[in-house]
Order: C-alpha cells, then structure tokens, then sequence
C-alpha cells in the first residue's frame, strides 16, 4: 500500500460500534510500563485485538475481563493480531481451544516462522560477533533467537491462521462485520501491522507496538537476525505511514488509549535522530566503538541490552551510509566503527 492515504479517498466506512464497546484488557508484564494490553470489541460477532501474555495467571486475567464483559472465552469469533511478539499472542493457543476462532495475522509472519532453525543460528552468531559480542554473551544471543523462534511457533502456530493479513495484497481486511485497513509497520517487528477503522466518527487505530504514549517503541524489528541494519529505515517508514493519517484515538499494546497520535509520532521522529546522534558522539576515533559497547552505554540490565543492540547496530550502519562513520573488521569478524573524518 501506499505510505500516504490516496487524495481523496474513502475512508467512511463505520464499524456500527460504538467507543463504549472496545473493552481494553491489561496484562502484567516484567518490564515498562508494567502492562500489556489487548482490546475486546463488543459486536455479535466477538472480536479480539491481541492475546496477552503467557500464563496462567494471563489467562485467567482474559477470562476474567470477558466475564465482566457479560461473555466466556468460548464467545470469541475473531482474534486478530497486530504482530507475534510473546506478550501479544501469549494466550493464542486458549483462546483458539476454548473458542475456535477465525485467526487474522500478518502474512509475513508465515515466512518468518518457516525459518530454518540452524540457519538462523548461523546469521545471529555472524552478526552477533560483528556486534562485539563474544563467549557466553554470543552464546546468549544465539539461544535467544532460537528460543524466540521455537515460542512463536507454539504460540501462533501457522496451521491455526485462517487468513493471513496482505496475502492478497489488499489494505484492508474484514473481521466478521468489521472493517479495517491495514497498515504494514515495521521497525518494532518486522511483520507489525496496525488497524483503523471508524468508530462512531472517529477514525480509531489499534496500533499495537506503535504510537506508544510513555515512550518510543524498541527497534527490535528482526533481532540479530539477517537485515538487522534496517530496523531504523524500517520504523522511519512506519512513521511516515501513519504520521500520513488522521487518527483521533489510538488503543496501543502499552501505556494508555490517547489522542496525542501526530505528538508521538513527533516525538518518535526525534528519538531516532537523539539515537543516531548518540551513537556517532560515543565513536572513538583512535580505537573504534562496536555496536556492544555503544549499546552497554545507552542501558541498565542485561535485558535491556539485548533489546538495544539491534537498534545501535541500525543506527551504525545509518553513519556508515551517510559518510559519517567508517568501519574495519578485525580477521575475528568483529566491526568497529570511527568518525569517518578520522583518516
């Protein structure tokens, strides 16, 4: 699809539901802002934005909100997914045995989880040394991305999706008797699609890990895997696409339902520019900096770190490209960068 809306397109069509009928359901998670959220839409044909995460103690939190809703899980005819991330699709596999719904999720998370395992290994330990990292953090990296792969195949087996959102190379999809356009936004994940629809007037977007009210989603886009240079150029897009749109309330996966759609997406656009900026201040012109040590910089926790790298190694490759920064390999494969005026 177009990153713009077409000049006078239609863009009119109503859900028949109202504001008061989109139920947002929190899930504690381990990291901020403490919450994840997915979103009940109340029409005769049930609809489910996200699954929340794993657990026992998610899934009873899911059934509890349905039940508060007036509904059980058994209830559910549609489960759309905006991207398979363990903390969005963590309650799939529930919900799809309790309710057999009719599952929605990006066509481009079949390919991905159609990854040959060692293939994958073998392109994160390469970037991953590239990175600067070695021993047991290359070794952490690597498992990471297998594990990564292995959960998201439990928890959104491809054989359970019954469409696949752009398949067809359509922007948009109907769900029961909903209409949504669909809208490609990677950078956070690779496969991540947003949905707008209108809701009693107003053009709504559940974004999932996008236009994010407490602060700028991570680049984790593909991790460490094979294209990890492009989550910037990648989020820059997704920016360009729904900064194009007139969006009057969003229902993210993190922090609270807003109207502040245009100031994120500003705010956004300057965090990636801080990012960049940063990273090309910290190169050492003497030594090199690699993307591991920029990226142990920038945070507090091993975790953190893992999240950060592939972002650094993106914003990297950004200077590299623009004749900012220049880069030499050691005969151990490791890539250390210096200000491209240092000769």
């Amino acid at each position: 699809m177009d990153d713009a809306d077409p000049i006078g397109a239609d863009r009119s069509v109503t859900t028949g539901i109202g504001i008061d009928d989109v139920h947002r359901i929190e899930f504690d998670v381990d990291w901020p802002p403490g919450h994840v959220a997915a979103y009940l839409l109340e029409t005769p044909e049930l609809t489910l934005i996200d699954a929340g995460m794993t657990g026992e103690r998610a899934g009873d939190r899911l059934e509890e909100a349905l039940d508060t809703a007036g509904y059980d899980l058994a209830d559910v005819a549609h489960l759309l997914v905006t991207h398979p991330h363990v903390d969005h699709v963590g309650q799939v596999p529930r919900v799809i045995e309790r309710a057999d719904p009719t599952v929605y999720a990006p066509v481009g998370v079949r390919e991905r989880l159609a990854r040959e395992p060692d293939d994958l290994e073998r392109q994160v330990e390469a970037n991953a040394t590239a990175a600067g990292l070695g021993g047991a953090e290359r070794d952490g990296a690597i498992g990471m991305a297998r594990d990564s792969l292995e959960r998201s195949r439990r928890l959104l087996p491809p054989a359970a999706v019954d469409r696949w959102v752009g398949e067809d190379g359509s922007d948009s999809v109907t769900v029961g008797e909903l209409e949504f356009e669909t809208i490609p936004t990677p950078g956070h994940q690779a496969d991540h699609h947003c949905f707008e629809t209108t809701i009693e007037g107003e053009r709504v977007l559940f974004a999932g890990d996008t236009v994010l009210e407490p602060f700028r989603p991570v680049l984790l886009h593909i991790g460490l895997d094979r294209g990890v240079e492009q989550s910037l150029p990648a989020f820059e897009r997704t920016l360009d696409r729904l900064g194009a749109r007139s969006i009057d309330r969003a229902f993210p996966g993190h922090g609270p339902v807003h109207e502040e759609h245009q100031e994120t997406i500003d705010r956004d656009r300057r965090s990636l520019r801080r990012l960049t900026e940063g990273v090309a201040s910290r190169l050492d012109p003497e030594n090199g900096t690699t993307a591991a040590e920029l990226a142990r910089e920038r945070v507090e926790d091993e975790r953190e770190f893992a999240y950060r790298l592939p972002e650094v190694v993106s914003a990297l490759a950004r200077l590299e490209a623009t004749d900012r920064a220049r880069r030499s390999t050691t005969e151990a494969g490791v890539q250390r960068y210096r200000p491209a005026s240092v000769e």
